[in-house]
């Protein structure tokens, strides 16, 4: 399955990302925020970066900038309750697959990451 980097400042919102993501069989690095995120990417290959969009450190909406910068195979899907941060997120353009709009089930996340890997699968 995929390698799937979390970053995501709510530590109960991590873990349930991460309970479910392994139980669908992919490897899951969860950490809390853009800037870990940023060390994790420079130290390993991902096939996901899932990240929330309001977080301390470094958001999402950044996080994402630096992603498409210095990963720019790297497929990213943002995730955000805050609807003035989504509407940000959607002007960064294709820097960010798809944006998750938080509550989410776990059929909702599976499909959003499933339809991501997807996305990165066809583009190569």
């Amino acid at each position: 399955m995929a390698r799937i980097l979390v970053a995501e400042d709510e530590v109960a919102v991590r873990e349930f990302i991460r309970r479910v993501l392994e139980a669908r069989g992919h490897e899951v690095v969860a950490v809390g925020d853009g800037a870990e995120a940023v060390v994790k990417l420079s130290r390993g290959a991902f096939d996901l970066l899932l990240a929330d969009i309001v977080m301390p450190n470094m958001d999402g909406v950044e996080l994402s900038l630096k992603a498409a910068r210095d990963w720019p195979h790297l497929t990213v899907l943002l995730m955000s309750g805050v609807a003035m941060e989504r509407r940000r997120a959607h002007g960064i353009g294709q820097l960010a697959n798809a944006i998750l709009n938080k509550p989410f089930s776990m059929a909702d996340l599976a499909q959003a990451v499933e339809s991501a890997l997807e996305l990165a699968a066809d583009a190569d």
